[in-house]
């Protein structure tokens, strides 16, 4: 039986992130894939940026491994993402964002759109473990809850260093 994320205990949560960081990982170097097999400068530059939040998403991972260590040594936890019912940070990249970005010419560059597909699911997640600091009243599993959210906030702070650095060579605004 799927349980919500919210029922979860502190090892658990703390847990089933690690599995998180790990799946975006995955998607984004599937995603970099994608493009890398168009073989043009745009598509490969899109790789290169979906390639740069794979390694992003596994630095996080490496961290809350290192987390989880300190604070529960090897002690098992069973639980995994799968038995979870929330879907958590999910990139998301459908068939028409993959031609949009692939044909955009003028406006946004295809890096941008790229990186905007991220940030989405960081600020996702982030409203999301906000939510929950606000609702859980057990101490351990808030503090668990609020580096999540400076997890998440991390993340989006590397996004938008790249959107800045992606719309300097565009020749557009500066700001996310």
């Amino acid at each position: 039986m799927k349980r919500d994320f919210a029922s979860l205990t502190a090892q658990e949560a703390l847990h089933v992130a690690i599995f998180i960081e790990e799946r975006n990982a995955e998607i984004y170097h599937q995603f970099a894939e994608l493009f890398a097999a168009f073989q043009d400068d745009e598509s490969l530059e899109i790789a290169g940026t979906f390639w740069d939040m794979a390694a992003e998403e596994r630095r996080h991972g490496t961290q809350l491994q290192q987390r989880y260590f300190d604070r529960y040594g090897t002690r098992p936890c069973a639980i995994t993402e799968e038995d979870i019912s929330d879907f958590i940070e999910v990139p998301q990249l459908k068939n028409g964002d993959i031609f949009a970005i692939s044909r955009a010419k003028g406006g946004r560059s295809p890096r941008e759109m790229a990186l905007e597909v991220a940030i989405a699911a960081e600020q996702n997640a982030t409203r999301y473990y906000a939510r929950l600091v606000d609702l859980t009243q057990e101490q351990e599993l808030r503090d668990v809850y609020r580096e999540f959210v400076d997890f998440e906030g991390e993340h989006i702070d590397f996004l938008e260093r790249k959107m800045a650095q992606a719309r300097r060579a565009a020749g557009g605004p500066q700001h996310a």
